[in-house]
């Protein structure tokens, strides 16, 4: 898998559509911006969260380690050139069913704990997403306290 496309770029040559492949890339993308905005908002990227980004990659999307590492970069890029977080979230809204949004917002709660405590950047940061990625607050609270348990129980 090489991850070079652009992100959001035209669409593809194939009859002037996208594919089904080049659409999955860019949901990858987009979901990987809104982890590496979640590990970077109280201004400190430890290698924690480094290391948890690459696992929730590899693992959801079965990547490679340096699949996983490319994809990092690609979403880096695309957040750097980005004016908001809106187009990402509206790329997995149209992508994503809700079970697979709670999915994404389980996986930024153990971004949030990997350091063991809430601020209130990363507090504001999951309520924002709450509302663009159309969930309920019980669903945004219900998958911090699952995540909770699980910390707590390991």
């Amino acid at each position: 898998m090489h991850i070079v496309k652009r992100f959001f770029g035209k669409p593809s040559s194939a009859g002037g559509r996208q594919t089904a492949q080049t659409t999955e890339h860019d949901v990858r993308v987009a979901a990987c911006a809104l982890f590496l905005e979640m590990a970077r908002i109280d201004n400190s990227f430890t290698e924690d969260e480094t290391q948890e980004i690459l696992s929730i990659l590899q693992a959801r999307y079965g990547l490679s380690p340096e699949d996983a590492e490319e994809l990092i970069a690609a979403a880096d890029k695309e957040l750097q050139n980005s004016v908001d977080l809106w187009q990402f979230a509206r790329l997995i809204n149209e992508n994503y069913t809700n079970s697979e949004k709670l999915e994404i917002i389980e996986m930024l709660w153990r971004i949030v704990f990997i350091d063991g405590k809430l601020d209130k950047h990363e507090n504001y940061l999951m309520y924002k997403f709450e509302q663009l990625l159309r969930l309920s607050h019980k669903q945004l609270i219900d998958m911090k306290l699952k995540v909770r348990r699980s910390s707590a129980s390991q």
